[in-house]
């Protein structure tokens, strides 16, 4: 335990929340500390399972009065550095979830995922705004952007917040909306979680029930017909459309089908909010480019759309980074084949182009702290974070990123910087809204206590 958190006031904690307390050495610290990126191991001197806001109201306070950082985790997926000493909360007890089919709206606490929402809103016709895939944890996804399956229609799932419960640095549960506190609710919906705790949300669902949608794995030796394909063909589609394209290693898993098993592949992803022949027409010039290996493009219930991208549902170590392109040139293409291309040996396992635009460069109404909007790409690297590739994973990542040259954007978007400098993080923003973020933190958090992961530090 550190030396900073004394461990006789550390056990009084127990008495003070209704769910589990952990020490360093306790049977199911480990279990109750590992979220999904098993390469981050978080390290604190506590772990509180919260099961409700009191719950966190009591262990920010006891933070608060010991001096020490607060950390939150709900699955883990977005996990970039370890929380060590400090308070570590858990969130996944925290199950809250209401569907109201006539507002079209979700209340979903912090512990919730998407595919629990998805499942909910379902039989009303309705989707949440979700990511690539549905295990991810709703309220830190959404904390920190949310690009989506339907970005491009819909725009950011943090566009969609209509109000939040939040436990600020001093204890203080405050709910939030554009009426209250409206200058935290804007920080917070793009900011992530460097202001407080987020007990609860409210979210906007969309009328959505099937998606012509799926992915189409091409052989890896024609990633650069299919990347210059791909960066002309983005031009023309409508903002019904949202799509991306990654090279990708794929494992020599038994789980992954003979044609693609062990095998450099080039996987589009494309979902489009329309009929079933409009789709088919717009995808016709990618699918021309080369014969497919597998195609999965079809028809598909919104309860699927982890078909889309198959990302993995198994925790693993993973290493990730991202960057944004005001441009997609031919120049770029070419520079990306030649770090990320077949005939590259890199240990990366996903080198992605995703087509932003549409409603994405759209502000918010209201407005909100999710930088980047007038980017035409985002450019985002997932390696396998395994023994012996320490040094080289972020080597092979930080080439692709610096292949993008001069058309890279400053900043990042929060869900896709990995582990960066808080100087990268805080460039995507405007000078005026830089200022802005930093004078909400210094009024809402002036001790830092929520300084965990990629963090706005005032």
């Amino acid at each position: 335990m550190s030396a900073t958190v004394p461990p006789l006031t550390s056990h009084r904690l127990i008495g003070q929340v209704a769910g589990p307390v952990y020490f360093p050495g306790d049977a199911g610290f480990d279990a109750e500390i590992a979220g999904f990126n098993r390469s981050v191991v978080h390290r604190p001197a506590v772990v509180v399972g919260a099961t409700s806001t009191a719950d966190v109201v009591a262990a920010v306070r006891w933070a608060a009065d010991h001096g020490v950082s607060v950390a939150v985790q709900a699955t883990g997926h977005g996990a970039v550095t370890p929380a060590v000493d400090g308070v570590l909360i858990t969130t996944r007890r925290m199950a809250e979830l209401a569907v109201d089919p006539v507002r079209r709206t979700a209340r979903v606490g912090a512990g919730v995922t998407f595919r629990q929402v998805i499942e909910a809103a379902a039989p009303y016709g309705m989707a949440p705004l979700c990511g690539s895939s549905s295990g991810v944890g709703v309220v830190g996804y959404t904390l920190g952007g949310g690009l989506g399956l339907l970005a491009r229609r819909h725009g950011y799932a943090a566009d969609h917040v209509r109000g939040l419960r939040i436990v600020t640095a001093d204890a203080r549960v405050l709910d939030v909306d554009a009426l209250r506190e409206p200058e935290l609710f804007w920080a917070v919906r793009g900011g992530h979680g460097n202001f407080g705790v987020v007990t609860s949300m409210e979210i906007e669902l969309v009328p959505v029930s099937t998606v012509y949608a799926g992915g189409i794995y091409f052989p890896g030796a024609a990633a650069a017909d299919l990347l210059h394909a791909f960066r002309a063909w983005t031009r023309e589609l409508p903002d019904e459309t949202t799509a991306s394209i990654a090279i990708r290693r794929m494992p020599p898993l038994p789980q992954i089908p003979e044609p693609l098993r062990g095998q450099i592949v080039v996987h589009l992803r494309f979902v489009h909010l329309g009929g079933d022949e409009e789709g088919a027409r717009l995808l016709a010039p990618m699918r021309a480019v080369v014969p497919a290996v597998v195609d999965q493009v079809t028809r598909l219930p919104f309860t699927e759309v982890d078909a889309v991208y198959q990302d993995p549902t198994d925790p693993m170590p993973a290493w990730h980074t991202g960057t944004l392109l005001t441009e997609l040139t031919a120049q770029v293409v070419d520079r990306l084949l030649a770090v990320a291309g077949p005939q590259a040996d890199v240990p990366l396992a996903v080198v992605e182009l995703r087509h932003l635009g549409g409603a994405l460069s759209r502000p918010a109404v209201p407005p909100n702290a999710v930088p980047g909007r007038g980017a035409a790409f985002g450019l985002n690297v997932v390696a396998p974070l395994l023994p012996g590739l320490e040094e080289a994973v972020p080597a092979a990542g930080a080439a692709v990123i610096d292949a993008a040259g001069g058309a890279a954007a400053p900043g990042v978007l929060r869900n896709f910087a990995g582990r960066v400098r808080p100087e990268r993080l805080l460039a995507g923003w405007a000078s005026a809204d830089r200022e802005r973020l930093l004078r909400v933190k210094s009024a809402y958090d002036p001790a830092d206590t929520f300084r965990a992961g990629v963090a706005v530090a005032a």
